[in-house]
């Protein structure tokens, strides 16, 4: 593990794409507190860990760059060798998103915590030795309306800034961002968000070799007599 000051991340050899994480640490009522109820805090937190460490765990898989992790809050005894550590910036999550971004040279491609399904072979086309050959911004979509990954070829956040968050139509407006700014955009595979509990049953049925989906049959495995 490795820290870094905030500013821009140094360059480095071999493949061209920076792949960023953005994530709480999880700390009980401040993560995944839509999960309350059915789950306690403590729960939820755990599901919420249980999700950082499958993502994490795709991130080291695939190929990239550089491998950050943009933290709101301390790294734990979850955190792997091979991810450098910058702590986010104040302000919306469009400021914070807009930042982690602003802190790369050379292409990035940004994910978030809540899809612990995630894999190298989703994020593959993005992180391709061609993937930005007439390409300008990969986008993921959310089934939620919003997006659980962005990429760029040449990081800018002034394509974040100002996007609404946690609506509906926050990907539309996203996407609609980067096309009008001119630039060529491909899809990548829609995701669900783990958000509510209905979220984490359906995710957890799609990943079930995962540690969050572990982590949910046994928070939710019915008593039998």
């Amino acid at each position: 593990m490795r820290s870094s000051e905030a500013g821009a991340l140094p360059a480095a050899p071999g493949t061209p794409t920076t792949l960023l994480v953005i994530a709480k640490s999880p700390v009980p009522g401040q993560v995944k507190t839509r999960l309350t109820p059915p789950f306690t805090p403590g729960e939820a937190a755990r599901l919420a860990e249980a999700a950082l460490v499958d993502t994490l765990r795709a991130v080291l898989a695939a190929p990239a760059r550089r491998r950050v992790l943009v933290l709101d809050g301390a790294p734990g005894a979850w955190l792997p060798d091979g991810i450098e550590v910058v702590a986010q910036c104040g302000g919306g999550l469009d400021e914070r998103l807009a930042a982690a971004f602003a802190g790369c040279a050379g292409p990035a491609v940004l994910i978030g915590m809540d899809t612990p399904q995630v894999t190298p072979a989703l994020l593959a086309p993005a992180l391709g030795a061609d993937a930005w050959r007439d390409c300008d911004a990969w986008f993921g979509p959310a089934d939620d309306g919003g997006f659980w990954a962005l990429g760029l070829a040449e990081p800018d956040p002034g394509l974040l800034r100002g996007v609404p968050m946690s609506t509906a139509h926050t990907g539309a407006v996203q996407r609609a961002r980067l096309t009008a700014a001119g630039l060529r955009v491909r899809d990548l595979a829609a995701l669900r968000d783990v958000d509510t509990a209905d979220d984490a049953a359906l995710v957890a049925a799609a990943a079930p070799d995962g540690r969050f989906a572990a982590e949910h049959a046994r928070l939710t495995r019915a008593v039998r007599p």
